[in-house]
């Protein structure tokens, strides 16, 4: 097991899977549940586990410096998933997968992806793409 560390966490995952493109290689349809719905019910894994924080992008560490906060605040909950065999990570204010740009390498480690994940999903809320720039614009009161 890990040692914890005051300030920055650092997390042992027991049973992090062997291939972590084991989502991209197959249809991670494993147990009966998933067999019986056809899909992969994707927090079958523990989405709780502490982010390592010395895994944070630059990016995000100057975001988190920015914001005030001590730790990942809401972004720990952000992690990298898939979405029709490519990778992705889920904008909950549009309630939809954004997929990572095709020419994006992924590192082997699920901490770096969803670390990445966290960063693609702030870049993408702030760019002037999100779909809620439409919504502010036409419904805006000021």
């Amino acid at each position: 097991m890990a040692e914890i560390k005051k300030g920055r966490p650092v997390v042992a995952v027991a049973n992090e899977p062997k291939d972590v493109d084991h989502f991209i290689k197959s249809d991670g349809v494993e147990t009966e549940r998933e067999k019986l719905i056809g899909q992969h019910i994707g927090y079958r894994y523990d989405v709780n586990l502490l982010p390592d924080y010395a895994r944070l992008t630059e990016f995000l560490k100057n975001y988190i410096e920015i914001m005030g906060w001590s730790d990942l605040n809401w972004l720990e909950d952000v992690h990298m998933g898939y979405e029709e065999g490519r990778p992705a990570v889920f904008d909950r204010n549009v309630n939809g997968w954004v997929q990572v740009p095709a020419d994006l390498k992924l590192p082997d480690n699920q901490q770096d992806r969803d670390m990445i994940a966290r960063e693609l999903l702030i870049k993408f809320q702030m760019s002037k793409n999100h779909p809620l720039v439409d919504l502010r614009n036409a419904y805006a009161k000021f």
